[in-house]
């Protein structure tokens, strides 16, 4: 059990790359009002949502103890990210506030889950 948890933790922080990588490589594009949100935020974001469902449970099942209070938190950041990025993914250009927003939204889950012990 304790390889798939590490292989579903691996897929997760694949997310959080993509993620966090599509808002990093935009940020030039951020300063002069052109960055979008691509589609490799938006899978990204997929991916940390199933990811992290199946971690839990497959954390559960292995009777690992679970914080329900910070993955309800971390749930409820990533709900905010993935519903502005699939809402804005067709337009061209993202609102500045709103594309940093999802790039602060996603590094404070990153802070959350390493530094919440």
């Amino acid at each position: 059990m304790d390889v798939l948890i590490n292989v579903f933790v691996a897929l997760h922080i694949i997310g959080i790359a993509s993620l966090l990588g599509g808002f990093l490589t935009q940020m030039k594009s951020m300063s002069a009002g052109t960055a979008r949100f691509s589609p490799a935020m938006l899978h990204g974001a997929l991916t940390m949502l199933v990811t992290g469902v199946v971690l839990v449970g497959l954390n559960q099942a292995d009777d690992n103890p679970v914080n329900n209070i910070k993955i309800g938190i971390k749930l409820a950041v990533l709900v905010v990210i993935l519903g502005v990025v699939y809402v804005k993914r067709d337009e061209e250009t993202a609102p500045k506030g709103l594309f940093g927003a999802v790039g602060g939204l996603t590094l404070a889950n990153v802070l959350i889950a390493t530094l919440w012990t």
